[in-house]
């Protein structure tokens, strides 16, 4: 195990215990989206900000994006679909742990989805890398969520609930759920599952309060961090929202501090856009 402890210190601060991943593979799924078009750059503002970790593909990986800094994680995702798919929550294995390995990666991750109609073949697939994972020292993130044609509220705090079991019963290292809404629901999650829960961001949210103010209830949850993507590379500052996210998730600071912080970082890029244009205008020709 001693191989594993070395590389999940690459993933989470080994000080705190605590990740805050941002996840970078919806590139297979949805195409370039927004945030996501210019990979590198998205990687970059995420160690900006001092993330612990991202999560990509094996393309990207391949390609040696590690931003501005060797310190940051990188977690070669397994598993996808795409949003053309007649069933896009039907993920399949696309790269294999030896691969990723290979790619230098500090960790693997694995998708399945619940109550779906091929939750046998996802759960199947989980297993079998969680085995070779182990066998290679490797940490192994879990995204696990209630969605198929079974399930009526994929954020039951009930099915949550099972789903981050699951991910610790099969083998997972670390396991990314999703949010219930209230601390109170969620410890329920993180009380019933015996390795750190990471939450995830969901949908883009309408204000950077409610993405603090959803950090803030999963930390005092018992959450072991975050893994938010859209809410991050999509900000208007991504390296900013890690930053605040990073001083809540390690430091433990206030939603107002956050905030607080995410607003000098608003400011400073201003400044420095304000300086820029001054200093073409006076440039000599």
């Amino acid at each position: 195990m001693k191989g594993k402890q070395v590389r999940m210190n690459r993933i989470m601060d080994s000080n705190t215990g605590r990740t805050v991943i941002v996840p970078m593979d919806h590139g297979v799924s949805a195409g370039p989206i927004e945030g996501l078009t210019r990979i590198r750059e998205a990687v970059s503002k995420a160690s900006e900000g001092g993330a612990n970790a991202v999560i990509v593909h094996k393309g990207v990986m391949a390609k040696g994006y590690r931003g501005n800094g060797s310190s940051l994680g990188f977690i070669v995702h397994l598993s996808c679909s795409t949003a053309f798919s007649p069933d896009p929550n039907t993920k399949t294995l696309v790269c294999t742990v030896e691969e990723a390995i290979r790619l230098g990666a500090d960790a693997v991750s694995v998708h399945v989805n619940i109550g779906n109609g091929q939750e046998k073949a996802m759960l199947s697939d989980l297993a079998t890398v969680a085995e070779v994972a182990s066998g290679w020292g490797v940490p192994l993130l879990a995204m696990i969520y209630p969605r198929g044609e079974r399930i009526r509220d994929e954020y039951d705090p009930q099915m949550i609930r099972h789903a981050a079991r699951l991910g610790s019963e099969l083998g997972a290292d670390i396991v990314k759920v999703s949010y219930t809404g209230t601390p109170d629901s969620f410890r329920e999650v993180t009380e019933g599952c015996d390795v750190p829960v990471v939450i995830a961001g969901g949908p883009k949210m309408n204000s950077d309060r409610d993405i603090l103010e959803m950090v803030k209830g999963a930390m005092e949850a018992g959450a072991s961090g975050t893994s938010i993507g859209r809410n991050i590379f999509q900000h208007e500052n991504p390296a900013g929202m890690v930053r605040a996210i990073c001083m809540m998730v390690h430091g433990e600071r206030s939603v107002e501090e956050a905030l607080a912080s995410l607003g000098a970082c608003r400011n400073t890029a201003v400044l420095e856009a304000a300086g820029k244009s001054r200093d073409a205008r006076h440039a000599k020709p």
